[in-house]
């Protein structure tokens, strides 16, 4: 009991700190609401009004409809302008894309020929120009598609592909920028808050303090942990429900406590790395430095940013050593898929035995630390 008691009290001393550190408030209302909100709001990899100019010299009906297929928000409505023109415009950075219709193109379509249109596209605006040249073939294809079945013979054997998707219907990538955001920002929010929560104690001299106290390092270390931890979980908690699901209106498929929970037990794992961390820096600086060396490979290789299945097998079997991996397979499956504890109950076992071998590291680097 008094060891319970204990850290208790320890843990509460460090929420005390917490909210006297107007420098890591700041960083704990921008990490979670802030950037999830903009995330999702700006989702760089979707096309928003790219302006986009036509050269239609054959002016058909078929030209007509691939004119007017170019709408918002991908793009903003056609300039139709001159050949002449056109050089100019993409050289004064006033269109991304050039479509130039030639003459004859619907009278040779019908004829059976193979007529082409040229796309000018201005690649120095990279994130419009990968995205947006897809689009534009798409459009161009389609209507061209719809036309040539108005005027072709009925046969037989044609087939239609009907596309469902699923998990996702609009395919809107805010939708999954936002989820995944959260997904990604647990691991960092929670290594640093714990990580500095140590350095902080040095650097102000209280950690003397803790020492001549009748408190062990196990309580120390653990009323780090379930603060620092509790901090997060609770931004988590108010980022699915209130700028999520409120504010930004995005579902969530699966079920939030179980979702949750596997958070808790990442945090568990990442904030006894963060002990870890913290002990073998000198300073708030280098802490910073060894956590850029530990984060980006966790998130750029446990399947947050790229599909594990992309990955050489020696890197995806490796980084089943890392929580983050097994946290990520998690909260896809229930936050996107809705999928239930007869899933995912893999993963949250291999992130209760993930967590403990890093408490234990953890805990035997502390004692070491205090001596």
């Amino acid at each position: 009991m008094n060891t319970l008691a204990n850290i208790f009290h320890l843990g509460i001393k460090e929420l005390r700190s917490l909210w006297r550190d107007p420098v890591l408030l700041i960083f704990v209302v921008f990490t979670f609401p802030a950037a999830i909100y903009s995330s999702a709001s700006s989702a760089p990899e979707t096309l928003n009004n790219a302006p986009i100019a036509i050269v239609d010299e054959d002016r058909s009906p078929l030209t007509r409809s691939i004119i007017d297929a170019f709408y918002p928000p991908y793009f903003t409505p056609p300039a139709l302008i001159d050949r002449a023109e056109m050089d100019a415009r993409m050289d004064a950075g006033i269109d991304t894309f050039a479509l130039d219709i030639p003459s004859g193109f619907q009278e040779d379509l019908l004829a059976g020929k193979s007529p082409t249109i040229q796309l000018n596209v201005d690649a120095t605006r990279m994130t419009q120009a990968f995205s947006g040249s897809g689009y534009v073939q798409n459009i161009v294809h389609n209507e061209v598609s719809r036309y040539l079945q108005r005027h072709a013979s009925q046969g037989a054997g044609q087939v239609e592909l009907v596309l469902r998707a699923r998990f996702n219907p609009a395919l809107d990538p805010s939708w999954f920028a936002a989820v995944t955001q959260v997904v990604s920002l647990i691991s960092l929010l929670a290594m640093v808050l714990t990580g500095a929560a140590l350095i902080r104690e040095r650097e102000h001299g209280t950690i003397e303090h803790l020492l001549v106290m009748p408190v062990t390092a196990f309580e120390i270390m653990t009323a780090k942990i379930w603060s620092m931890g509790l901090v997060v979980l609770g931004v988590v908690t108010f980022s699915l429900v209130f700028v999520i699901q409120g504010l930004l209106q995005i579902p969530i498929l699966g079920s939030v406590p179980l979702f949750l929970a596997g958070a808790a037990l990442e945090i568990f794992a990442v904030t006894s790395m963060g002990i870890f961390l913290a002990t073998m820096a000198g300073s708030m600086p280098q802490f910073g430095m060894l956590m850029i060396l530990v984060m980006l490979p966790l998130q750029v290789l446990s399947g947050a940013m790229t599909p594990r299945e992309s990955m050489p097998d020696f890197v995806r079997h490796l980084m089943l050593a890392a929580p983050d991996t097994h946290f990520n397979i998690m909260a896809q499956a229930v936050l996107f898929r809705g999928a239930g504890l007869e899933v995912v109950w893999p993963q949250l076992l291999a992130l209760t035995a993930i967590g403990g071998i890093l408490f234990v590291f953890a805990l035997r680097r502390f004692r070491a630390f205090l001596k």
